[in-house]
C-alpha cells in the first residue's frame, strides 16, 4: 500500500510518505516556509495543512496524489467532546473540530487528483503509538508509552503492540495533562508555549526541587495507570515573567519542582504498564517523550529492560504514525526505521550548481571529514549541511552546528550564534563504541533524546558539552549508519585526543533546522560561522568576508569556475527565482530575485580590495541556476513499481 500521513490540526504540520510498509520520506513543514513549528498552536490555524512537505514526499518517490491508496489524518473529530466538557478553557476550539472534519475536503484541494473518500481519520494518541511501536527496531512485542497536551479528548495512551495490532490498555481524559501543565509553566516563566519548553527544561538544572511536596498536590500518579495534572497555582509558588525577563532562583526551583513531579509521575506510569505487561522493551512517543531528563529517569530506574524513544515523538511524529497504523491495519509489514534521515538532499552537482549562482568562493578537499576535523581542532565553529534532513526537532550530523569540546567558551559563543539564552546546553556527538568510557546512560543513543552523566575525568576535558547538572544529552555515531560523521569524528581525535565534538542544531532562535542549500548559504552570510561544509565543498569565512580566520584567501588560493568558464572569484550575476528544490512539484516558487548587493561582490572586494559592488539585479552575464529537485532513481524506481 501507498499511504501518505498527515499531521496538521495541533502544531509542527507534517507529513509521512510508507511506501508497503517502508518509511520513504517524512519531513515537517516549517522546513519549507521557515515558520518555526510550521504555524501558531492556535485553532484559528488549525486549517493549515502541510502543503508542500505533502508534495515532496510524494515527488521524492515519483508519485502523484491519486497514486495513493490511503492518507491518514492523525485526528479523529468523531472521538472529541466539547471543551467545557473536558474540562479546558478554550472557547474556539469548535474550529479546530470544523477543520478537522473537512480535512479530505481540504486535502483534495491541496492535492490535486486525491480522492477525498481516501482520507481516513487516525486517533491522535493510536498515531503517536504506532510511531514508535511499528518504528522502534526489535519491538515486534512491546509496550508503548504515549504523554503529551492533548488529542481528541485524552492526554496519555498506555498500551501494547502484539504484531501488527496495538492494544489500548489505558488512557488518562482531560483536564489532566501533563503536557498540558508544562506548557503552562513554559507560558508562566516568560517563554512562548508550546516551544519553550526546552529553555525551561535547561533552566530546571540551574534549582532545587524545594516545591515538590507542594506541586505533588496537583500532578501525581494516581496508582491505576492514570494521573492528576491539573489546577497548578503558579502565581503563588513564583512571580511570573514577562518575555526576556531575568529569571531568579524562585523561578528555577519551580522549575526542578515541575521536573521531579513529572520524572516521579512518568515512572510510575512506566511500572504499572510492565505490570500489566511483563515486556523487555518500552516505546515512547507524545511531545512529553522529549523531556530527555525523564524519559532517562525511566530508562534508569524504571522495570523495563531497553527504552527507545521515536527521534519525532512530537505532533510532527503522527504524520509517520497514522500512515504506520494504516499500513499494518491493511496487511502490510511495517519496517523499523534505521535512521531519522528522511528528509530532503541534494547530489554533489546540484549543490554546487546552488554555490554557483551564489557566486561564492568555495574549495573541494580531497576529504571534507579531514578538512572540517581541522578546522574544529583549530576551533572554528563549522556549520555542517550533508546528506539527507532530519525528521525531528533533533540534529543529528546532517544540518548540524559543531565545535570544539575542549573550550569552555564555545557554549556561550554557540548560544551567541543561535541567539538563545545562554543557559541552555549543547550535546556531544560521540563514537558509538568510545561512548560508554564517557557516558554513564542509555546507549547506544542515535537520537539524542536521554541525558547522561559525564564521568569525572572527562568533565574537565569536555567543559562546552557539560550542563550545570554534570550531564550531557548524548548523540552516539555508529560508523555504519553514519560513515562521514565517523570520519570526521576519528580525524578530529587523532588532531585532539577526543572522541567527541560539540553538535547542536543549525538554527537560530525563532527559525526551524537549515534543510535546503540556500538555508546554509543564508546563514553562513548572517552568522558568524568559521566555515560550512556543504556537501563535499566547504566555503570559509575568511574568503567570503575576510573575517574571523585571517586575511582574505587569494583568487589562487580558493578557486571558482565563473560564469564564462574562467577560474577565480566568480562574478555576481542576476540570481533567479526558481521553484523549491525538489521539483516543481515539490512546493511553491522560491523568493524573488534579491536587490541587495550579493555576496559574491562583497566577497570579492574584500579578497581582492578592489572592484564596485555589483548588484544581484545589475548588469552582467547571468548565473545559471542550480538543478532543482533531488535525483533518486534508485528509491524512486522501486517504489513506482508498487
Amino acid at each position: 500500500m501507498r499511504i501518505l500521513g498527515i499531521n496538521a490540526l495541533f502544531h509542527d504540520p507534517a507529513a509521512a510518505l510508507v511506501v508497503d510498509g517502508h518509511t520513504v520520506a517524512a519531513a515537517e513543514e516549517e522546513r519549507f516556509s521557515r515558520r518555526e513549528h510550521g504555524k501558531r498552536p492556535l485553532p484559528f490555524a488549525a486549517w493549515e495543512l502541510p502543503e508542500q512537505a505533502a508534495a515532496w514526499c510524494l515527488a521524492e518517490a515519483g508519485l502523484r496524489p491519486r497514486d495513493l491508496d490511503a492518507v491518514a489524518y492523525s485526528f479523529d473529530p468523531g472521538l472529541a467532546r466539547p471543551p467545557e466538557a473536558m474540562g479546558l478553557d478554550d472557547p474556539w476550539d469548535h474550529l479546530r473540530l470544523i477543520y478537522a472534519r473537512e480535512a479530505p475536503r481540504f486535502l483534495a484541494a491541496a492535492l490535486p487528483g486525491l480522492d477525498p473518500e481516501k482520507v481516513r481519520f487516525v486517533p491522535h494518541h493510536l498515531a503517536h503509538a504506532a510511531s514508535a511501536a511499528f518504528a522502534a527496531p526489535g519491538a515486534e512485542t512491546s509496550s508503548v508509552l504515549v504523554v503529551d497536551g492533548r488529542g481528541e479528548a485524552t492526554s496519555h495512551l498506555a498500551g501494547r503492540r502484539v504484531g501488527d495490532r496495538i492494544e489500548t490498555l489505558y488512557e488518562q481524559g482531560l483536564p489532566h495533562s501533563l503536557g498540558l501543565v508544562y506548557e503552562e509553566l513554559t507560558e508562566h516563566l516568560g517563554f512562548p508555549r508550546a516551544s519553550g519548553e526546552p529553555e525551561v527544561m535547561a533552566l530546571a538544572a540551574h534549582g532545587s526541587p524545594r516545591m515538590l511536596p507542594e506541586l505533588r498536590r496537583y500532578i501525581h500518579p494516581t496508582g491505576d495507570g492514570g494521573f492528576r495534572a491539573a489546577g497548578v497555582p503558579w502565581p503563588e509558588l513564583s512571580s511570573r515573567l514577562r518575555p526576556g525577563e531575568a529569571w531568579a532562583q524562585e523561578h528555577a526551583d519551580l522549575a526542578a519542582g515541575v521536573q521531579a513531579a513529572l520524572e516521579e509521575t512518568l515512572l510510575d506510569l512506566a511500572r504499572w504498564l510492565h505490570g500489566r505487561t511483563h515486556d523487555t522493551v518500552l516505546t515512547m512517543a507524545g511531545s512529553v517523550a522529549l523531556n530527555s531528563a525523564a524519559t532517562s529517569r525511566i530508562a534508569r530506574e524504571g522495570p523495563f529492560g531497553r527504552v527507545w524513544v521515536q527521534p519525532a515523538p512530537g505532533d510532527a511524529g503522527t504524520a509517520l504514525g497514522g500512515a504506520l497504523h494504516l499500513a499494518a491495519d491493511g496487511g502490510d509489514r511495517t519496517e523499523p526505521l534505521t535512521g531519522a534521515d528522511l528528509g530532503r538532499r541534494w547530489s554533489d552537482s546540484e549543490l554546487e550548481g546552488w554555490l554557483k549562482t551564489a557566486a561564492v568562493p568555495y574549495e573541494r578537499p580531497a576529504d571534507i571529514a579531514e578538512a572540517v576535523a581541522e578546522a574544529l581542532a583549530g576551533d572554528e565553529i563549522v556549520a555542517w549541511f550533508q546528506g539527507r534532513s532530519e525528521y525531528g526537532p533533533r540534529a543529528l550530523g546532517h544540518r548540524s552546528l559543531l565545535a570544539h569540546p575542549g573550550r569552555s567558551g564555545n557554549l556561550e559563543r554557540l548560544n551567541d550564534i543561535k541567539g538563545r539564552a545562554r543557559f541552555r546546553p549543547v550535546a556531544p556527538m560521540v563514537l558509538a563504541d568510545r561512548a560508554a568510557e564517557i557516558f554513564d546512560g542509555p546507549l547506544p543513543s542515535p537520537y539524542m533524546l536521554f541525558t547522561h552523566e559525564v564521568a569525572g575525568e572527562w568533565r574537565e576535558r569536555l567543559p562546552a558539552v557539560v550542563h550545570v547538572d554534570g550531564t550531557a544529552r548524548v548523540q552516539t555515531v555508529d560508523p555504519a549508519m553514519e560513515p562521514l560523521a565517523a570520519r570526521m569524528l576519528g580525524a578530529f581525535e587523532r588532531r585532539t585526543g577526543l572522541p567527541v565534538v560539540v553538535n547542536t542544531g543549525l538554527s537560530t532562535a525563532g527559525r526551524p533546522l537549515v534543510d535546503d542549500p540556500r538555508d546554509a548559504l543564508e546563514y553562513f552570510g548572517s552568522s558568524p560561522v568559521d566555515l560550512l561544509a556543504l556537501g563535499p565543498f566547504v566555503i570559509r569565512r575568511a574568503a567570503f568576508f575576510g573575517g574571523r580566520g585571517g586575511a582574505a584567501a587569494s583568487a589562487e588560493q580558493v578557486i571558482v569556475r565563473g560564469t564564462a568558464g574562467e577560474e577565480g572569484l566568480a562574478t555576481a550575476g542576476t540570481v533567479p527565482s526558481y521553484a523549491a528544490p525538489g521539483g516543481a512539484s515539490a512546493g511553491t516558487a522560491g523568493p524573488p530575485p534579491v536587490t541587495e548587493p550579493a555576496p559574491a561582490a562583497r566577497a570579492a572586494t574584500a579578497a581582492t580590495g578592489a572592484g564596485p559592488a555589483v548588484t544581484a539585479t545589475g548588469p552582467g552575464p547571468a548565473v545559471a541556476a542550480p538543478p532543482t529537485g533531488t535525483t533518486r532513481p534508485s528509491r524512486a524506481g522501486r517504489v513506482a513499481k508498487h
